[in-house]
């Protein structure tokens, strides 16, 4: 046991850098970001595996080690505990006012029935009658088995939390995604390829996802006067089984920890922005409309930062070179409520009450062929400085404003959208984490509330009445076996007073 308390000791001290530092499962930009700002110490921590630590070799060996050694201490318990409950009650011990708790009294009756009232009076308790030389009766009586019996379940339960829990992690995933929050497309869960990041577990290809679609048909955030979000809350459309591909949705409103739950999917809420909405009307009069998330920058106000990039539709310009000129490439701030400081746009709200951005326009070949990845909030910067990406208008913009190019191309921005941001987690082993947990709970409870205890009763015959003897211990006394064992002495033998001693 001293060895498992190590352990879980050292599996708490494990787990601190995974508090501490960026984990690539959950965030892996952070990672990377936080690696390029400390080229020594970045490269070393990953090497260490600390980005990663809950998928480290050194926390699943002391993740299995504890295993290991729970299960070794909890098997000769369960056998010296089986052994207990299977023997007979002690035998009453030579002295019994050598106990702490220790009562003599005489009682009316011969002993034949003082020893019937004994018995009565114990009912409940695993009894043992003895006869012993005089002739002298002698009864041991035990209570409180459940007592280990609920410390072997609370741990036996932690061992089963643990293999539930790395069930989980080995047969599970987890997947996070954007959606627009405007009734569209949404995602239907059948490829890691809809996903804007994916995890699966080790035992996990991604393949056999269970099938699900959904759609993000409004999202909502209360705010306190001091921009404090309050509550995010989203309303979504999911089709399951049979349903799929056909127009029967059924709806549900996802809070903040209030999951919905598909199966063994669940579908969190963990994040919101703004998607602004652009429209690109080229010089022939055809358009390209694009909604767009856009990323944070300041938690507080929503200040967020993007870039997009318009193709020219077919038949604007035949030929590919020409066409690949002109594609058109927006970069910049939108602010859910703007304020201008000149022209410096700035938020000072995160709520969407007066929307606006402030963008440079592009003009050229923005790479979107070119099979190089780019970042979906910045363009390429390679592209500027070769000059194949021409800046052609810096400009602020409300929503229903636009501005012309030299070329008579027209910017037009439309306003914004809310997106919610998506995390769908499969753990198969989800139900048995909570059966377990709530099996720790009743051992747990057990454990603390019963006593262990034990009483022996010595009768002898004394003239026409009977001489008593009572004496108990238990390992909890102070935890009230005291007052229940002087009630036992007083039901016996109502002017009892029995003696307690300190248990050593």
């Amino acid at each position: 046991m001293r060895t498992a308390l190590v352990l879980l000791f050292l599996l708490a001290l494990a787990a601190v850098p995974g508090a501490l530092l960026p984990q690539r499962s959950l965030n892996a930009g952070k990672v990377d970001e936080y690696i390029a700002a400390r080229p020594i110490l970045g490269p070393i921590f990953d090497r260490l595996e600390l980005f990663d630590v809950f998928a480290s070799f050194w926390f699943t060996a002391v993740y299995v080690l504890l295993m290991v050694s729970l299960v070794g201490c909890l098997i000769p318990r369960l056998r010296e505990h089986l052994r207990a409950v299977r023997s007979a009650p002690v035998p009453v011990p030579r002295n019994l006012s050598r106990l702490p708790h220790h009562h003599q009294g005489l009682l009316p009756e011969p002993t034949d029935q003082a020893l019937d009232r004994v018995l009565d009076l114990l009912r409940g308790w695993r009894l043992t009658t003895r006869t012993e030389p005089g002739p002298v009766q002698a009864v041991s009586a035990e209570k409180g088995y459940l007592r280990e019996a609920g410390n072997l379940v609370f741990h036996f339960s932690l061992v089963g939390l643990l293999v539930a829990v790395a069930t989980g992690r080995l047969f599970g995933y987890e997947g996070s995604v954007i959606v627009i929050a405007d009734g569209g497309p949404g995602l239907c869960n059948t490829s890691p390829a809809v996903y804007d990041s994916f995890r699966a577990g080790a035992a996990t290809d991604g393949t056999g996802l269970e099938p699900f679609c959904l759609k993000v048909e409004d999202f909502s955030a209360d705010y306190l006067d001091n921009g404090q979000a309050e509550m995010f809350t989203s309303t979504l459309s999911y089709q399951t089984g049979t349903d799929i591909g056909t127009d029967r949705w059924q709806r549900y409103q996802v809070r903040v920890n209030e999951p919905l739950r598909l199966g063994d999917e669940r579908v969190y809420l963990t994040g919101h922005g703004y998607a602004p909405r652009f429209t690109v009307t080229f010089p022939d009069g055809q358009q390209r409309t694009e909604t767009l998330q856009f990323a944070p920058e300041d938690a507080t106000t929503f200040l967020s930062s993007g870039a997009m990039r318009f193709d020219p539709p077919g038949g604007t310009y035949p030929d590919p070179d020409e066409r690949r000129r002109n594609q058109i490439a927006i970069e910049g701030l939108f602010a859910p409520t703007a304020a201008f400081n000149g022209t410096l746009l700035t938020s000072v709200f995160p709520d969407l009450r007066d929307p606006a951005v402030a963008v440079d326009i592009y003009k050229g070949d923005t790479g979107l062929d070119t099979g190089i990845p780019q970042s979906i909030f910045s363009l390429n910067a390679e592209m500027i400085n070769q000059g194949r990406l021409v800046k052609q208008a810096r400009v602020n913009l409300r929503p229903g404003e636009h501005t012309t190019l030299a070329d008579g191309t027209t910017v037009r921005f439309d306003g914004a959208e809310e997106f919610a941001y998506l995390q769908v987690s499969h753990d198969p082993a989800q139900n048995w984490v909570l059966v377990f947990a709530i099996t720790m709970m009743g051992g747990l409870v057990a454990s603390l509330v019963i006593k262990r205890r034990r009483i022996w009763v010595r009768l002898r015959p004394a003239g026409g009445g009977t001489a008593v003897e009572l004496g108990g211990l238990a390992r909890t006394d102070h935890a009230g076996w005291g007052p229940e064992f002087t009630d036992i002495c007083r039901r016996l033998d109502p002017g009892a007073s029995p003696a307690a001693k300190e248990d050593r």
